[in-house]
């Protein structure tokens, strides 16, 4: 899978290919030049488009932590808080949500194998201008560096490796492999890039073996850890969010 969630570029991507008038197939080949294959449902942007929608903002709801997501009935919800991830027509009331899968025989490499990326609709409530308005990288850098601080203090506390640092670096993102539009701002820039960083330090974390002296140490460690990738995600949500309306802006502002 692409070391930024497919819906963080698209999101970006989309918004500027709107602003300066290319064409959809350009803005995915741009943001997922790691996929290798797009299904036909993301030809739901176009008719976002045609619509009057101007951004395609992002929503990464995870178990516990629905903030970005628009409100939407139960199943949706569900279907998006199993993707991690989702496209979202603010002004419609619109969501796009992807799902992953390969392609080819079994044992097959090169070009008779690959992975697919495809999307499903669905509707929710519209989500207000002012609230994208509102939002500050900055601001947004700072609280979680605050968690992040917050988190490390309690974690050493507990005792015991969090997680194995091997296995941490490995599994952080390298900003110089992202596709992402050039026109982002240096605060947009950096607000994703620490977000994407905590987040995958935190799934590391999670998903590595636990070393706890007790039940009770281990259960914590994995609630904290569980608190900072919520944090993250959010921040990368908001982030990207706050970066969509900057792209937007610049465009349609020349």
């Amino acid at each position: 899978m692409p070391e930024l969630p497919a819906s963080v570029r698209i999101a970006l991507w989309a918004t500027s290919a709107w602003a300066r008038g290319a064409s959809l197939e350009s803005a995915i080949e741009s943001a997922l030049p790691d996929v290798d294959a797009v299904g036909p449902g993301i030809r739901g942007l176009e008719l976002w488009r045609d619509l009057g929608e101007r951004t395609v903002l992002v929503a990464l709801p995870v178990s516990g932590d629905l903030t970005s997501l628009p409100a939407c009935d139960p199943q949706t919800r569900a279907s998006a808080v199993e993707a991690e991830e989702c496209l979202v027509a603010p002004g419609l009331g619109a969501l796009l949500i992807p799902s992953w899968s390969t392609f080819g025989p079994p044992g097959a490499s090169g070009a008779d194998s690959g992975s697919r990326l495809d999307w499903t609709a669905h509707d929710c409530e519209a989500v207000p201008t002012h609230r994208v308005a509102a939002l500050d990288p900055r601001e947004s850098t700072r609280l979680l560096t605050t968690t992040v601080l917050e988190t490390t203090e309690q974690l050493d506390a507990l005792g015991g490796r969090p997680f194995d640092a091997t296995a941490a670096r490995e599994a952080l993102p390298r900003p110089e492999t992202w596709a992402l539009p050039d026109e982002l701002p240096g605060p947009v820039l950096r607000a994703i890039t620490f977000a994407a960083a905590i987040s995958a330090a935190a799934a590391a974390g999670l998903d590595g073996p636990q070393d706890g002296p007790d039940a009770w140490t281990q259960q914590r460690r994995l609630e904290l850890l569980r608190g900072l990738h919520r944090a993250a995600e959010r921040t990368l949500a908001d982030a990207t969010n706050a970066g969509v309306s900057a792209v937007a802006q610049r465009r349609t502002s020349r």
